[in-house]
């Protein structure tokens, strides 16, 4: 005789059916929703001011102005974020679902700092524009990190649709 094995359970994945209703009732969801392109695309612009300013020499000013543009909305980003986590999770920081993202926020945050520190110390302008690029290279790790997990959810919150 031949058994038929039973339906594979979904696993409970990123978010608990709790934590989803938090997260889908909280207005921290759809500031963190909208901050997140914001600071992208000021990072793309300020990228490109920061490059140009290195090729030519050019533009220093606003290139300046545009890191610490995107240095203020990624801090602005980490306080709605961990008010979000503290909503959702119960906690302001390092939920063990965003762990290694919070963690590796943290380096990111320290590069953006670490900018601000050269800036206003009169640090060489070369090395000033090379932190700034480090920290935005960890700005993009991170930034791969948290869309990989919202497609995580997204995929988590169809398999449970199906299931349904």
């Amino acid at each position: 005789m031949h058994e038929t094995a039973p339906p594979k359970a979904v696993s409970a994945g990123l978010y608990t059916p709790e934590e989803r209703a938090r997260r889908d009732a909280t207005v921290w969801t759809l500031v963190q929703g909208l901050l997140a392109p914001i600071q992208f695309i000021v990072f793309a612009i300020s990228l490109v001011l920061v490059l140009r300013y290195l090729y030519t020499g050019e533009g220093y000013e606003v290139a300046t102005k545009s890191i610490l543009l995107k240095t203020a909305l990624l801090y602005t980003i980490m306080v709605t974020g961990a008010i979000w986590e503290k909503v959702v999770f119960g906690q302001y920081l390092l939920a063990p679902a965003f762990f290694w993202e919070d963690v590796f926020s943290f380096g990111v945050i320290f590069l953006h700092t670490l900018y601000i520190y050269a800036l206003f110390n009169n640090w060489d302008v070369t090395t000033q524009m090379m932190i700034a690029l480090a920290a935005y290279a960890t700005y993009c790790v991170n930034a791969f990190q948290f869309i990989w997990k919202l497609r995580a959810a997204r995929l988590q919150a169809e398999a449970l649709e199906a299931v349904a």
